[in-house]
């Protein structure tokens, strides 16, 4: 894509009438356009238009009057966003300027339609990108000062198959982080809240698997067992699925999720505290 063609999108944006094509051919491009997220965050008025497209439709969340097309349009908007919170000269301005919240209501949905799911599944994904990065505290930091656990734990819970995957991978980042983890074992309500979610879909699992989702599950488990005082409750919550051969078909074709298993296993079968 030529860069003259690319500033004209970009350009295309700040204008109404013109914004809705322009979305949809950068999200389209963006992948072949490496220099797209600084281009999309220091052109003039870009970043206002593309929070114009965001909360032009919070009146249709509740009551759920959310079409298809308004879905596409606005996720066109959160795929750039997304673009904006993958690159590495842009993430921090993103994070700085609170950014993802203007996504929380998205997340905060329940409707099941289509229009929904997709919106959050679009939404989940500009957070994931953020924690993708794992160098980065400030992003934990900011994720742990806001309430995207507890949306995150709701989706896990409700979601499609790949909401629930995107939302666990999350949670899984945040608890690799030493602050993450420690602040969800800082009590038991927490750690309670996260490992119910997390035996609940276990149970899920269990009636119909999917490895990918059942990889970030084992990985979340395995790192809360790094805290003493989450190993010693997991001794007594860990789901019995783990313990025996229902998830054997699986794990077969996936190794390095088998060995995450056993070393959770060891973990929580080894240095009872006295």
């Amino acid at each position: 894509m030529a860069d003259k063609e690319v500033y004209q999108l970009v350009l295309e944006l700040t204008a109404s009438e013109q914004r809705e094509g322009a979305l949809l051919e950068l999200s389209k491009k963006r992948e072949s356009v490496p220099d797209l997220a600084p281009i999309l965050w220091h052109s003039f008025g870009t970043i206002s238009a593309l929070l114009q497209e965001i909360v032009h439709i919070y009146p249709l969340l509740s009551p759920p009057t959310l079409t298809a097309h308004a879905s596409n349009r606005v996720c066109n908007a959160l795929a750039l966003l997304q673009c904006v919170a993958s690159h590495v000269e842009t993430r921090t301005l993103f994070l700085n300027a609170h950014i993802p919240l203007f996504l929380y209501p998205f997340l905060n949905t329940v409707s099941k339609t289509k229009p929904f799911e997709y919106l959050r599944l679009t939404s989940l994904g500009v957070i994931g990108a953020l924690v993708k990065q794992m160098d980065d505290s400030d992003v934990i930091n900011f994720l742990l000062s806001t309430e995207i656990i507890p949306l995150c734990l709701r989706i896990m819970e409700t979601g499609s198959e790949l909401s629930k995957t995107v939302a666990t991978f999350i949670v899984q980042k945040i608890l690799q982080d030493d602050m993450g983890l420690q602040y969800i074992c800082a009590t038991a309500d927490r750690f309670y809240a996260v490992s119910t979610v997390l035996s609940n879909m276990v149970s899920q699992l269990a009636e119909s698997p999917s490895s990918r989702l059942l990889k970030h599950i084992i990985r979340c488990y395995l790192r809360l067992s790094d805290n003493l005082r989450a190993r010693e409750a997991l001794r007594q919550c860990l789901p019995e699925e783990f313990r025996n051969t229902t998830f054997a078909g699986v794990l077969k074709e996936d190794q390095g999720t088998k060995m995450w298993l056993g070393k959770l296993l060891s973990n929580i079968n080894s240095h009872p505290m006295i």
